[in-house]
């Protein structure tokens, strides 16, 4: 991020509607462009302005998904930023969860041949957290999976020999519910397939929606350190 100095800073943060929209993005979600711009109640043209103003100054990053682009923070260093305002001014009060996903399709489901929602987000952060795959610095939207990851996926009964290695084997997939980053590709269908034969979760009939057992609620926390309802 190349700022001239603390007034374009300033002048990017001190409106009321980017600011909004920042903090609207703090805790790392990404959302298109008509959300933000129902949290701050302005027209789609006003706030595709402030957002390409956010993006040109380095604050906002904007993340093609099918017809849809999405905004999120550029970095941690904003996030610190929005929170060293924080402790000067009172930040704007935003309630950024925005969902048309119903109610058990949030929590678990399938989205194509990999899991989506809430546990799919929060499993993608643990395996990252305990370094089992990376981002790739080819490719933002990659993954690459590590020794210790292939160690683990291999202890429970998925062998990634060189795989790993190939173009969309794992891929970040933004989640439509929880507008963050669940695993997708070829592993995050390898994981899905392995869940469902190890009986850690079983598809619920009639819908995408997945089902947590009691069994897989205990192994997602021995493996992850997620704690989970069923």
């Amino acid at each position: 991020m190349n700022h001239d100095g603390i007034a374009e800073i300033g002048a990017l943060v001190g409106d009321e509607t980017r600011s909004r929209t920042l903090v609207a993005l703090m805790n790392g979600l990404a959302l298109p462009a008509g959300d933000l711009a129902r949290l701050s109640n302005v027209s789609p043209g006003t706030i595709s302005s402030h957002l390409a103003k956010l993006v040109n100054g380095g604050l906002l990053k904007v993340e093609p998904q099918g017809k849809h682009r999405y905004y999120r923070l550029s970095g941690p260093k904003v996030a610190t930023l929005l929170e060293t305002f924080g402790t000067l001014v009172k930040l704007p009060k935003v309630s950024a969860r925005i969902s048309k996903v119903p109610g058990d399709m949030c929590y678990a489901r399938t989205c194509y041949r990999h899991l989506a929602g809430y546990v799919a987000v929060e499993l993608n952060k643990a395996a990252i957290e305990r370094g089992y795959w990376v981002r790739s610095r080819s490719a933002e939207k990659r993954y690459e999976v590590t020794v210790r990851g292939a160690v683990w996926l291999q202890s429970i009964g998925i062998k990634t020999r060189s795989r790993h290695r190939t173009k969309g084997f794992a891929r970040a997939c933004l989640d439509c519910s929880e507008r963050r980053h669940h695993l997708a590709g070829e592993l995050g269908s390898l994981l899905l397939d392995r869940f469902l034969e190890l009986k850690w979760m079983v598809r619920i009939a009639g819908n995408r929606s997945v089902r947590i057992t009691l069994l897989g609620k205990d192994e997602l926390r021995r493996h992850f350190g997620l704690i989970l309802h069923v």
